[in-house]
């Protein structure tokens, strides 16, 4: 136990240390410019050659503020503008948005990486894939769980037995977004641009994919009661959700999540010898917890923050693609978070359990 605490930092995806990919970041709103741009600046891999924003003023102030090489609008990035000058887009626009700029990206042959949930529909989240599988580049999810220190080491942990065989889990993730976020018009309120909802599309997903990476167990049926009370919520559905799931070998799963409730969010995952708990599990510093019998550890490590999430995310992305190397999660991944997803809203609405 000792050794593997101690082995936090490993990175055992890397095959390479060698190379560069340069980066244009499409959605230049806060996560972009004030997490993932200083992320891929102190990653190994990766630097950031080019903003795009729908305003070319923005897009060429932040360059500038930033040390960027290019500043260019939506217009111009769809007409192939300074493309010579970055291998691989991020895309960090609202949901709905995602698809137009990855089929564009897609035809001047440039690698994907895409926000979660990767759009608002399953219908579109399914033309992006088939757009990058028929172009032949490549597409990856950006599920920053995957790369997070704690949980790749937690993983090993469970594969190893450490909890026996999973028997639940429970997650939960919720925030203030209006005290966040002051503007009871932002996009993740209209479900023309978040999708299905708000709450399980932005929130749910964390809980959700993160079990599914863990355990390598996927939904096979759904249940769920979703509720909205406050004006701003008036749109959309589940301003409160709550689900239970039937995961493949009958492991059940409790999610909750709200977009307007204190900021809190867990992972916890129990087995027949053991139990794994990530408090807080999704937002800043990761703690881990760890009970076996009598034993009860509580691991803090400086690795466990965002920040360091997305600099192991872009460069897990970079090594893939310097590679040619096999993508987890790629894009036919992100499309079982949508089917969930939808059930989930299909089960809240007609009350009844969904099968996937």
């Amino acid at each position: 136990m000792l050794d593997w605490i101690d082995n936090y930092d490993e990175r055992d995806w890397q095959t390479t240390t060698d190379g560069t990919v340069r980066y244009a970041l499409l959605g230049l709103g806060w996560w972009t410019i004030d997490v993932a741009l200083p992320a891929i600046e102190s990653s190994d891999l990766g630097e950031v050659t080019t903003l795009v924003s729908s305003s070319t003023e923005k897009a060429q102030r932040l360059a500038e503020e930033n040390g960027v090489d290019h500043g260019i609008n939506y217009d111009e990035f769809h007409d192939g503008a300074v493309s010579d000058a970055y291998d691989a887009v991020y895309v960090g626009t609202p949901n709905a948005y995602h698809l137009e700029y990855v089929e564009t990206a897609a035809d001047l042959d440039k690698a994907v990486l895409c926000e979660k949930p990767m759009e608002a529909t399953i219908d579109r989240a399914s033309r992006m894939v088939d757009v990058c599988e028929t172009a032949d580049v490549p597409l990856m999810i950006a599920y920053r769980m995957h790369t997070d220190p704690a949980v790749r080491r937690a993983k090993e942990l469970i594969d190893d037995g450490f909890i026996g065989e999973p028997v639940s889990v429970y997650g939960n993730n919720s925030q203030p977004l209006l005290e966040m976020i002051p503007d009871p018009d932002q996009w993740r309120l209209d479900p023309d641009l978040s999708g299905y909802g708000t709450s399980v599309m932005d929130l749910g997903i964390y809980s959700i994919n993160t079990t599914r990476y863990l355990l390598e167990r996927d939904p096979v049926a759904v249940q769920s009661q979703m509720s909205s009370h406050h004006d701003a919520f008036a749109d959309v559905p589940d301003e409160r959700s709550a689900a239970l799931l039937v995961l493949e070998d009958d492991v059940k799963m409790v999610t909750t999540d709200s977009q307007n409730a204190h900021e809190d969010t867990n992972l916890k995952i129990t087995g027949t010898e053991g139990q794994i708990e990530f408090q807080p599990a999704f937002h800043g510093q990761v703690e881990l917890r760890l009970s076996r019998n009598d034993l009860s550890v509580t691991i803090e490590h400086e690795a466990f923050d965002a920040e360091r999430e997305m600099e192991e995310e872009f460069d897990y992305f970079a090594n893939r693609v310097l590679t040619d190397g096999e993508i987890y999660a790629d894009g036919r991944h992100g499309l079982t978070d949508m089917r969930i997803i939808r059930a989930l809203h299909e089960a809240a609405e007609s009350g009844d359990v969904v099968e996937l």
